[in-house]
């Protein structure tokens, strides 16, 4: 992770996602602040991918039809006997 300084932030959690979070840092062997951290990330990697995906599959529809236009124009390519 490369970073060029930290920053204290104030969280609030509900006291039964505080102990869960606790636990899971204590069984990773880490402390809470680097496991929230890491959450956070881990949100933001997922959230990128969603919004690629989002865009390539708008993509893909943006082009469906010229994409089936040279489908088309080569089929008769794909029938030949070779």
């Amino acid at each position: 992770m490369a970073s060029t300084g930290t920053k204290k932030v104030l969280v609030e959690f509900p006291e039964d996602l505080l102990k869960k979070a606790e636990k899971a840092a204590s069984e990773l062997s880490t402390d809470r602040s680097k496991l929230i951290r890491l959450a956070v990330e881990k949100f933001l990697e997922e959230r990128a991918i969603t919004q690629l995906e989002a865009e390539l599959a708008e993509g893909y529809r943006n082009f469906a039809a010229l994409d089936l236009a040279i489908a088309k124009e080569f089929e008769y390519i794909d029938s030949e006997d070779h």
